[in-house]
């Protein structure tokens, strides 16, 4: 019998897509106070992909199909949101849905194992 191993890597991605959601969300708010403080697209970067890895794990498991639609879409959104950054300077809000698309893949998924 196989042993399922996904559920390390669903605790792993809700909690690291809720601190990147964190992120997204506190970063711009103290850029307007003045402590030196920026969003930096190294940060987005390194939790793009931890979300990668986790994500990729998942997707090769036997997760459902509507899982790993979400997450796929979701980590699509986030390296689209990325690139656009990085390349052209445009900084979309992508990046916050993305991360929330995230939270309830991983949700859904790690409850899919509950009930296993």
């Amino acid at each position: 019998m196989k042993k399922n191993s996904t559920s390390p890597y669903d605790i792993l991605g809700i909690s690291t897509a809720s601190l990147c959601l964190i992120h997204c969300i506190v970063f711009p708010v103290l850029s307007i106070i003045p402590f030196g403080v920026y969003d930096n697209v190294v940060i987005d970067t390194l939790f793009a992909c931890i979300a990668m890895l986790v994500v990729s794990k998942i997707l090769m498991s036997n997760a459902t199909k509507k899982v790993k639609y979400i997450l796929g879409v979701s980590i699509a959104i986030i390296v689209t949101s990325i690139i656009l950054e990085i390349f052209f300077k445009i900084h979309l809000e992508l990046i916050s849905i993305g991360g929330i698309g995230m939270i309830i893949g991983h949700f859904l998924n790690y409850k899919s194992h509950i009930k296993k």
